[in-house]
Formats: structure tokens, sequence, C-alpha cells
């Protein structure tokens, strides 16, 4: 499929956390914006008339707009980051400086530092983040320090010179700030014990540390000290606001092209993801039309290989789904846990969004290729021997047996066919009898349809388990038409799907459009023939009441609801207002019967 025009890309977009890339007609990246919501942020530049000169010239040069979807709009901000430092877009220039975000580095050394810092270097050190805010990182690290004694100088503390007595211990530890490590008073392994926990309140697993934080909290204000108890309240508030990781930035991932695929009866979506130090720098789905029902396999291994020429990336590693043979150059990884993980499920992700991006696209512009595409994919998912292009589903309506109705709803290529609908009162069968009410209506409907030669279903959907099946089932024996239609049941419960002589139902995705399509079928059958069991009985109750009246026959009812349009208002009616519809006499005993009621 061609890249669709700006209107529809507009109205195809998710509402989800991302950024967004705008190329002109040369395609090239001309600027990246962040969103908390994609749809509504990308639509307010063509919706809205800019003061800003420079915003109205970018807007006429947008042809294509690219978008990376994200989990949270700290992700967004980093990945915006990264994605103009790398390509420096030309109306980004605002943001086109060398800035960088906070890290909290802990020093690979004896006695280990923990401190905030822009620059990362590959010197073998942790570095948790980036944080979008400096106060986070100085709340952490005044929450480390608070909670565990740790130096602050920059000393080299060998294990030689520290047995040699070269230092001395300073302010900071007769302050209590620090052990003392400067002169051995603290041994390795207990400090190394500290950064240990430490690092398990950078990765967010600080439920212990906070536990502690709150018992402070209590005692200051236990104690009347309500300014510092407030404080260490704002400081637990942002630590459980604050997000431990980021997809987005990852020192310990180096230069790694990422890849996913999803998949549907048709086509392959392919999503690459390159990573250069860490982080993002480019994402890229390609669709790729299928011909000989090739394998997920089969496809991506097509895809990784043009994807990596078309844009250059000699990366020496690759993160997969599944196994892939490159040759002996590449290694290729399939993450299962961790922060691999994470960033293959990130790649996953947007190869699903540009999928349904590119459905809701196909609806607008092409049509009968999205009818196709799930026509083809109902006939898989529900087992048919062929597409069902027309279905009918039935669904019984009856109150403690009262009125007993049944409906019958018609889908044509997956969409209500509304003129073909059809009530139906049940004549045969006395009580409430779903499965014989079910056997009835099923024989009444195809029966007709056989006499006046109108073409029949596909798929028969009964709505109801194994009993209302297998009445349907008798009436289909009887019409000799068992084999020549396929037919199904739908539990209420458990979306469970009955087919005839299996006991084991099957059960679809419940994101599946196939599922969907049937509780569609299913629902509208059931708001159909409510509707039809709702005004039957309502007019059964009108006319009963006014019928029970002595002396006061059908056709006089028919005059006094022809003229006062509801039993309510004849009830209400004046003794003269009832007399110049039906006559004294009548209005009479029409009168009395309400009011000596």
């Amino acid at each position: 499929m061609d890249t669709p025009d700006l209107e529809i890309q507009l109205k195809t977009l998710p509402n989800q956390p991302g950024v967004y890339q705008y190329y002109d007609k040369e395609g090239v990246i001309i600027y990246v914006g962040k969103a908390k919501n994609l749809k509504k942020r990308v639509s307010s530049y063509f919706t809205k008339t800019h003061e800003n000169g420079k915003t109205r010239v970018l807007v006429k040069k947008i042809v294509n707009i690219k978008h990376i979807v994200v989990e949270t709009e700290t992700d967004a901000l980093l990945l915006e980051n990264n994605l103009i430092k790398k390509h420096r877009p030309r109306y980004n220039v605002l943001l086109k400086d060398d800035k960088s975000y906070p890290w909290i580095c802990i020093k690979k050394e004896r006695f280990p530092r923990v401190f905030s810092t822009r620059r990362v270097f590959k010197d073998g050190s942790d570095y948790f983040g980036p944080y979008t805010s400096g106060k986070t990182v100085h709340t952490l690290l005044d929450l480390i320090k608070g909670l565990y004694s740790l130096r602050n100088c920059n000393f080299n503390l060998s294990e030689e010179k520290v047995e040699a007595g070269k230092y001395k211990v300073c302010l900071e530890y007769h302050l209590g700030n620090c052990k003392g490590a400067c002169e051995g008073l603290e041994t390795e392994a207990e400090y190394n014990e500290n950064i240990k926990a430490i690092k398990e309140i950078l990765k967010g697993n600080f439920k212990d540390s906070l536990s502690q934080f709150k018992m402070q909290m209590k005692q200051y204000a236990e104690n009347m000290q309500f300014e510092e108890a407030q404080k260490i309240k704002e400081k637990v508030a942002i630590l459980e606001n604050y997000q431990a990781k980021s997809t987005i930035v990852n020192p310990k991932i180096s230069n790694v092209d990422v890849f996913s695929i999803m998949s549907d009866e048709s086509y392959g979506y392919v999503n690459f993801l390159q990573l250069s130090y860490g982080s993002i720098i480019r994402s890229h789905t390609l669709e790729i039309k299928k011909k000989l029902d090739e394998t997920d396999l089969q496809l991506l291994e097509l895809a990784i290989i043009e994807i990596r020429q078309r844009f250059k990336s000699n990366s020496r590693e690759i993160y997969a789904p599944f196994k892939i043979d490159l040759g002996e150059d590449v290694k290729v990884t399939v993450p299962k846990l961790g922060d691999k993980k994470h960033i293959l499920d990130l790649s996953l992700r947007n190869a699903k969004y540009f999928r349904m991006d590119r459905f809701k696209q196909m609806k607008i512009v092409d049509p009968d290729r999205h009818t196709n595409r799930i026509m083809a994919q109902m006939k898989v998912d529900l087992r048919l021997s062929e597409e069902p292009r027309h279905i009918e589903c039935f669904d019984n309506s009856n109150i403690q047996g009262t009125h007993p109705v049944a409906a019958c709803v018609v889908f044509k290529n997956g969409k209500p066919s509304k003129k073909d609908y059809r009530h139906f009162n049940i004549k045969t069968v006395e009580g409430p009898d779903d499965f014989a009410s079910m056997e009835e209506v099923v024989y009444r409907r195809y029966k007709r349809l056989l006499e006046e030669e109108q073409p029949l279903p596909q798929l028969i959907i009964i709505d109801g388990g194994k009993g209302q099946l297998s009445s349907a089932l008798k009436s289909l024996d009887a019409l000799n038409l068992r084999g020549k239609i396929a037919i199904i049941g739908i539990a209420k419960r458990l979306e469970e799907l009955f087919y005839p002589n299996d006991p084991i139902p099957l059960y679809l995705d419940k994101k599946s459009e196939t599922l969907k399509i049937t509780q569609q079928l299913r629902n509208e059958a059931h708001r159909f023939g409510i509707e039809h069991h709702r005004n039957k009985r309502s007019k059964t109750a009108l006319n009963t009441e006014l019928e029970t009246i002595s002396g006061v026959g059908e056709k006089t009812v028919v005059e006094l609801l022809k003229h006062f349009k509801s039993a309510k208002r004849v009830a209400n009616a004046k003794l003269d207002e009832l007399e110049a519809v039906v006559g004294a006499s009548r209005a009479e005993k029409v009168y009395n019967y309400y009011h000596e009621k």
C-alpha cells in the first residue's frame, strides 16, 4: 500500500504516548516531537491557525508522518531527545544543543562513590537513568545518603594506601555521614552490602527503603517536628511516582538492531529499531505481502536483509523473537527477560500499531481489501470450508414464558444488513421452552428461504450452548441442510463456541476481530429480539386493560387509543372528553371503571 494522504494518516493515528516525525517531499525528517496523545497532538498542527510563521511553513512542507509508540511520557521525552540529536531536523533548532539528561553513577572502584552525572563512560561503572527531572535525581541521592553512610571524597582508597594510614577521617565522619573507610574503620564487605541495597533502590525495588522512610516520617510527626515530616512526605511522593527505568535509553545495550514481526493471513509487518550506544535512533516498519503462505521466520529473514541494506546497518548483534541464521558475522539473540526483552516488546508494540493504522487506512481507501482480509481471517479462525460472506444469528426472547418471540439478524461481508432482519412469533410451543422455540424458528426460516429459492447463508450462529445448537440441528436435518451450512453456538458466559458433534468448545483470542464480529452478531440479535418482545408485551398490556371493561369492545378501544394516543390519557380523561369520542353510554362505562378503581 502506498503512503496514504495526510488526511487519512491523521484519522488513523493512535491515542497513545509517543514520538512523531514529519517528512517533506524528499523524504527528509524536518521535525520531531513528543506527545502524550499522538492523535490529538499531531492533529492540532493541521486544525489550528498558527501565529508562529515558522510553524506555518513547517505544516505546509509536511508530506508524510511517522510515529513511534512508547509506554510513557517519560519514554517519549527521552526518545525525542535521541532522535533530534541523531537526525538534527531543521525545524527543531531550539533543541539542537548538546543537552543530555542526568544519570546516577555507581563508580567502579573500591568503596564506590554514588553521584549524579550527565556524561556516561564505558569504564565498567553502573549507570542508572536517564532521569527527566533533576529533582528526582537529588531526591534519590538524598534518600540514599539518609539511609546509608557513604563516602563523598575523591580519594583512591586502595588497600595499600589505607593500610599505610595515608588518609585521616574528615568532618563527614564526625557528622555521622561516613563510617571512615579511609582509615579502615569500615570493611569493604559492609560497604558493598550498602551498595547492593542502593542498586535495588535505583532499579525501582525500594519497598524496604520506602517503609523505613515512612517510619522516619511518622517519628517526626509524633515528635511534633511537622516541617521535617512534611519534607520527607514530599520525597516519598516523588519516589512513589518515580519511574525507575526507561526502555528508550539503556547504557548496557550497545549498537544493536532489534526486529519483531506481526502477521495475519495476507501480510507480515516487520518493525526495526536501531540502537546506538543504548539509545533508539531509528524506527521503521515494513509491510510485506504474503505470496506462498510464508512463515513468520521466512518473512523476517527477508525483511532483516532488506532493512539492513536500506539503512546501511553494520551492527554485529540482532535481537529477534526467534533464532535466525544470518551467517557467522552476526550474533542473533532471542531475549527472554529483562531490558533486552523490554526493547523487543517495544518493537512488537510498534509493529502492532502499524498494522492497526494500516487496517484503519484500508477501511477508508480500499474497503474491499479490508473486507476480504476479515472474511479470510474468519474462515481460518472458525474452521470453515468457505468464507462466511453471509451470516445469520438467532436469539430467543421470553419472560416467564409470556409472549415468546425470536429474532434473526443478518450480516453480509461482516456488516449488518438490516433490511434482511426478521422477527418471529413462536406459534407451536407452549410455555418457556428455548430449545423447542429455536427448533421452530430455524425450521421456518430455512424452509421459507428454500421455497423462495433465496440464497442460503454460509454460517448460522445460535445464541446459546449445546442444547440450542442441537435443536437447530434437528431443523437442518429435517430440511436436509446438514453439512450444507456451517452452524455454531455461542455461550454467553465464557464466549465459548460449540460445534456439532464436538464436546470441546473453541475459545477465540479475546482481541481477535472474528470474536468481535461474532459478539456483535449475538448482541444485535439479542437487541432486536428484546425490542420486538417489549413492543408486543406493552401493546398487549395496553389493549388488555381497556378490553376488560364491561360493555367496551375492540372497536371502542381502537377509537379511544386513536384519539387519546395512550391508555394512561384515556384513564385521566374527563367524562365530556370521552363522550365526544365514543358517545355517552360507553364513555360513562370507561369513566366509571377508572374512577371507581
